[in-house]
């Protein structure tokens, strides 16, 4: 099945339009307390920016045992924080959810992947395993944006690789294990950048779940983490120390089995935005605090849940993602009706200190995206179904 899961065709609808919007004022009582929905960069706490200012690693060797030690912090606390299962390593490395696509492709995938592609980040991933010269052609089955597509089990598949929720989109697909995959010896690896930290996962079911820190996490970008089983570690360092004798290529920031080694001593192979581990590791510490990864999906569940609500509710809005199974708790994608330019309302939050609500950039629908991460207040949510209201009878009117 062949479907266009993104319209590289068109240009983005939305653009900053501040100096031809309406003067609309919001009331100031309407008003959320934060008005940072972005789904990536995403708002950051301001008890994040304190331990910044309050940080005496900023600026200090990352071979050094204090900064080592917030490294040891964090992958500790990811660790808790997932329920790591025995044997799994919190593993990190230089760059995003991008570069760890390379690290997969270099290292993971021996000779054919299965993908679900059913947004932007699948989509992308599937094709850069697809141009691998050493590597067979992928199989991947396709969804149109706004559902969801799994890999089913297939022959000659050796690791199966979804996202967890497409950012693009606003969806939210299983993760599990894929039936007769590990019969096969095959690894089951998921993308969970925009899910990782906001929704409830079990990490036994896969092989390795990787994610960047700048979305349920609140942090800066550069750094990926993977949440690696035993059989991922075996399969990268044998592939890796086959790799010479097969003719494939894997330079040293891509090899997975270099970040293996380092991260087990707190380091990575450049040096790493500190910055990023600070914000990271309050982020992780507040989460813990708080209750964990159940209190962070709770928490998420509701704020989403009352924006998917709001918008059945209105006639001039509806939920993007129609099957509910597959909305996401994290980021909500809401279509506006024809008539009602979401462009438009988008600039009026913003000229109001509501920021980031705009759609995916290639998406090309007349839509909002709002960030439910778990830093976002459930309070400040309903404040901005309130705000949309007011904006929306305003425009309208």
């Amino acid at each position: 099945m062949s479907c266009p899961l993104i319209r590289h065709d068109v240009a983005p609808i939305l653009a900053p339009v501040t100096t031809a919007s309406p003067a609309i004022t919001i009331p100031a009582d309407l008003l959320p307390a934060d008005g940072r929905f972005g789904s990536g960069p995403s708002k950051v706490r301001p008890a994040q920016v304190q331990a910044l200012v309050e940080s005496d690693l900023l600026g200090t060797s990352h071979r050094q045992r204090p900064v080592r030690a917030l490294v040891g912090r964090v992958r500790e606390g990811l660790r808790e924080l997932f329920d790591l299962p025995d044997g799994y390593e919190v593993v990190l490395g230089n760059g995003g959810s991008t570069a760890f696509w390379d690290v997969m492709t270099a290292c993971l995938v021996e000779r054919r992947s299965a993908h679900g592609a059913f947004g932007e980040f699948g989509s992308k991933l599937a094709e850069q395993v697809a141009a691998a010269p050493f590597l067979d052609a992928p199989v991947v089955t396709r969804a149109a944006p706004g559902s969801v597509a799994v890999p089913a089990h297939a022959d000659g598949v050796d690791l199966y690789a979804w996202p967890h929720n497409e950012t693009s989109t606003g969806a939210v697909a299983p993760v599990r294990a894929v039936p007769g995959a590990r019969d096969d010896g095959a690894l089951v690896v998921i993308d969970g950048t925009s899910a990782a930290g906001g929704v409830d996962v079990d990490v036994s079911e896969v092989d390795v779940y990787y994610f960047a820190p700048q979305k349920s996490f609140a942090s800066d970008a550069g750094l990926w983490f993977a949440l690696a089983s035993p059989a991922a570690i075996e399969r990268a360092a044998r592939i890796e120390a086959g790799a010479k004798s097969s003719g494939r290529w894997v330079p040293s920031f891509l090899s997975f089995t270099t970040a293996v080694t380092g991260s087990r001593v707190d380091q990575t192979l450049n040096t790493p935005g500190i910055a990023t581990l600070v914000m990271l590791a309050d982020q992780v510490d507040w989460l813990l605090g708080q209750g964990g990864l159940s209190w962070a999906a709770s928490r998420t569940a509701t704020s989403s849940e009352h924006l998917y609500s709001w918008a059945d509710a209105r006639d001039v809005a509806q939920p993007f993602v129609a099957d509910p199974a597959h909305r996401s708790p994290v980021v909500v994608t809401i279509d506006l009706a024809p008539g009602l330019d979401a462009a438009l309302v988008a600039s009026v939050l913003r000229a109001n200190g509501i920021v980031d609500t705009e759609p995916y950039r290639r998406l090309g629908r007349n839509q909002l995206r709002v960030a439910t991460f778990p830093a976002v207040e459930p309070d400040d949510v309903l404040a901005l179904t309130a705000c949309l209201d007011f904006v929306i009878d305003a425009v309208s009117a």
